[in-house]
């Protein structure tokens, strides 16, 4: 089981191990060996849209987990409060757990953090999307929630892959763009996804001190999944027609 008892099936488990070759899949990209790193980048972006969207074994879908939201709260506002207060909990928790041990525990602990934090976030976003109105089983929409994942970064991506951005993430509905292309846009994520990773990484044990590498873990991890909150905040805003986008 994960930090979250996320189930630790073999998809998930493929997952954390490719992201734990990070690191060697960039160097083998960079001498025009780009075979590793596309593997690692198509097995996230499979995992972040099956089971950080859809859901598997105990983790929540972003239906449920919008649909729990809105019953319990008046507002769409006060359900997207809650649904970030929540996710944000989780991600401080599993950044704490996986840093407490500094160096010693990171070859082991890091992966799954990278992994379950990305779950997180995605399924926070899409949360939030669903909430907002959107029809999140729309692959425009599943791409621009995985776009929301890179924040500034998005519009670069899109450019790379010849979409014209026009407004909000989620003007991508309205463009109708070919599987294709989604699937470009899609694996481009998830290519910046493992490339900020290792950055990541070295920020969160830059003094590598067991303990006190929890807090930075736990801080880290709140301060990225609040960006990523605000950015979803902003590219979905409520849709105010009553239809379904």
């Amino acid at each position: 089981m994960g930090l979250f008892g996320f189930g630790k099936d073999d998809d998930v488990k493929e997952m954390e191990k490719d992201i734990s070759v990070t690191g060697s899949a960039l160097e083998r990209a960079k001498k025009g060996d780009e075979g590793g790193m596309a593997g690692a980048a198509t097995r996230l972006m499979e995992r972040l849209l099956d089971t950080g969207i859809d859901g598997r074994g105990p983790l929540d879908s972003a239906h449920k987990i919008a649909t729990d939201a809105l019953a319990k709260r008046r507002t769409t506002d006060e359900a997207v409060d809650e649904i970030v207060k929540d996710h944000t909990m989780m991600a401080a928790t599993g950044g704490f757990l996986t840093s407490l041990g500094g160096f010693i525990t990171m070859p082991v602990a890091m992966p799954a953090n990278i992994v379950e934090f990305y779950l997180l976030a995605t399924r926070m976003v899409a949360s939030i999307a669903k909430t907002r109105g959107y029809d999140i089983d729309k692959p425009e929409i599943r791409s621009a929630i995985l776009l929301t994942l890179v924040g500034a970064d998005a519009d670069d991506l899109l450019k790379k892959a010849g979409v014209v951005a026009t407004g909000r993430l989620s003007n991508l509905a309205a463009q109708r763009l070919p599987g294709p292309i989604l699937m470009v846009v899609n694996k481009a994520v998830a290519f910046r996804l493992l490339a900020s990773a290792g950055r990541n990484t070295l920020a969160r044990f830059g003094k590598g001190l067991p303990v006190a590498g929890g807090f930075v873990g736990a801080g880290l991890d709140t301060y990225l999944i609040r960006k990523i909150a605000d950015s979803a905040r902003r590219e979905f805003p409520p849709v105010t027609d009553g239809t379904v986008r």
